[in-house]
């Protein structure tokens, strides 16, 4: 369970059905405990019945005394019967059972005594007649009190029913539970504000902040959110510094190396053949400068959201089509190869520049760092991901792979594998991570994974809409 008003909710609701219940049981044992001495009115009862019966059972019979038990058991509601010292009930009434035993102990004692452990209590009450003889009263747990007589036992109070645990538990159920509900929901809502505008933080919305109702609170929760909304604001200070310095200084560079270039054409009419390589060495490095320039550039874009450019639908097949078909005309100057392994027509929404710059420098990526005489092969194919479709671009090449520990830093601007160091093949480190956030401005993923015939495999996942055609 990963809801947190989920957990509240039940962990409160169980405190106070197992509070409920414990209360439940404690009465129940507290009232069970002062059953073990029966209420005097009860004893006193017994006492007079038992003795009038035995009574009239030495003076007119077990016919007369069968009656008057009968008319007791009328009047007050204790349907008794009289055995003798052999446990034989003397007007051939049937026995509940559990009669002898209790019989045996009242005649002991010489007293009340009472069994609770049964479904139904049985009362007991021994008594000497006039003639000596000994009787026991005996009669199961459903007196009354009769006229003038105070007390009263309810039928059947040691049977636990569920019944009767729901009714006691129910209005304790239905106010806890609103009470639960309401507590749970308040401390879980502005925890649901504070994940909102974190998410809203992390996917790039520097002005993110709390609401200023959060912010009114006293409590742990207000603080928070308070603290969110200082280092909020000083992270989006510092990216926002970082941004216009990246920019600047992109901008800036941009014109010492148009002079250069001018300057280096100069240079070539004015020098002679023995100077060619050098100046060929300075116009490479200008150019690969120029392209960081370049690169940063886009990416100070991206990163500050501010495009401008607007979102349609793209036809995914042909965009990789047409990408694969530029980057194979350039891998084959360097004796490589770009084709497209699999194709499943797929329409995504967004923005087009930004989509192709993205599989641009994935698939540029991977024909820098394949083996001579290799393929890079690029295959785009839908999938069913947690019931949203996406469309997954897989750009597969046949180099080195990349070592594992680096596979995860290597979307990060400047960073370059140890092997790729050199710059006949090491690019700036910049475009995988333009690609990244790309991929990530249009709600898609990116990852990479080492092959197992070897090479690497950089997969983009975006949210995609399938053609009638295709399905």
């Amino acid at each position: 369970m990963r809801s947190l008003f989920l957990r509240i909710l039940l962990w409160f609701g169980l405190a106070m059905i197992a509070a409920a219940v414990a209360s439940f049981f404690i009465g129940v044992v507290a009232e069970r405990q002062a059953r073990d001495i029966a209420p005097l009115p009860l004893i006193q009862a017994f006492g007079v019945y038992s003795q009038t019966a035995a009574e009239i059972l030495d003076r007119d019979g077990a016919v007369a005394a069968a009656a008057y038990l009968q008319h007791v058991g009328q009047a007050s509601g204790i349907h008794a019967v009289l055995v003798d010292e052999h446990d034989v009930e003397v007007s051939g009434q049937p026995l509940p059972a559990g009669s002898h035993e209790l019989a045996k102990r009242a005649r002991e004692k010489m007293a009340f005594v009472n069994e609770l452990s049964g479904s139904r209590p049985l009362n007991a009450q021994a008594v000497r007649s006039p003639r000596g003889a000994i009787y026991v009263l005996i009669a199961q747990d459903e007196w009354r009190p009769g006229p003038g007589v105070s007390g009263r036992l309810r039928p059947g109070l040691f049977r636990f029913t569920l019944f009767a645990l729901t009714r006691s538990l129910l209005p304790v159920l239905l106010v806890g539970g609103v009470f639960c509900y309401w507590l749970a929901r308040y401390l879980s809502t502005p925890l649901e504000e504070l994940r909102g505008v974190t998410r809203e933080l992390s996917d790039g919305k520097l002005t993110a902040r709390v609401n200023e109702k959060l912010l009114k609170r006293h409590d742990e929760i207000g603080h928070l959110g308070r603290d969110f909304n200082v280092m909020a604001g000083r992270v989006e200070s510092l990216i926002e510094a970082q941004r216009r310095l990246l920019g600047d200084i992109s901008h800036e560079l941009r014109s010492p190396l148009a002079r250069q270039g001018v300057a280096l054409a100069i240079a070539r009419r004015r020098a002679g053949a023995e100077a060619g390589s050098a100046l060929d060495r300075i116009e490479r490095e200008g150019e690969r400068l120029n392209e960081m320039i370049g690169q940063l550039l886009a990416l100070s874009r991206l990163e500050s959201g501010t495009d401008g450019l607007k979102s349609v639908k793209i036809d995914l097949s042909s965009l990789i089509h047409e990408v694969v078909e530029d980057a194979d005309y350039e891998a084959r100057s360097r004796e490589r190869s770009v084709r497209v392994a699999r194709d499943e027509p797929s329409e995504v929404f967004g923005v087009p520049e930004l989509i192709r710059s993205a599989i641009e420098n994935v698939v540029r990526n991977a024909v820098r760092h394949t083996e001579k005489g290799t393929e890079v092969n690029v295959s785009l194919v839908t999938e069913l991901v947690n019931g949203a479709r996406l469309a997954k671009v897989s750009v597969h090449d046949h180099g080195k792979g990349v070592p594992e520990n680096s596979i995860a830093e290597i979307f990060r601007p400047f960073y370059r594998v140890e092997d790729a160091r050199d710059r006949t093949t090491g690019g700036a480190g910049l475009g995988l991570s333009i690609a990244a956030r790309a991929v990530r401005l249009h709600y898609g993923t990116i990852k990479a994974a080492n092959a197992k015939d070897g090479g690497l495999i950089v997969e983009i996942r975006l949210p995609v809409e399938v053609n009638e055609s295709s399905d």
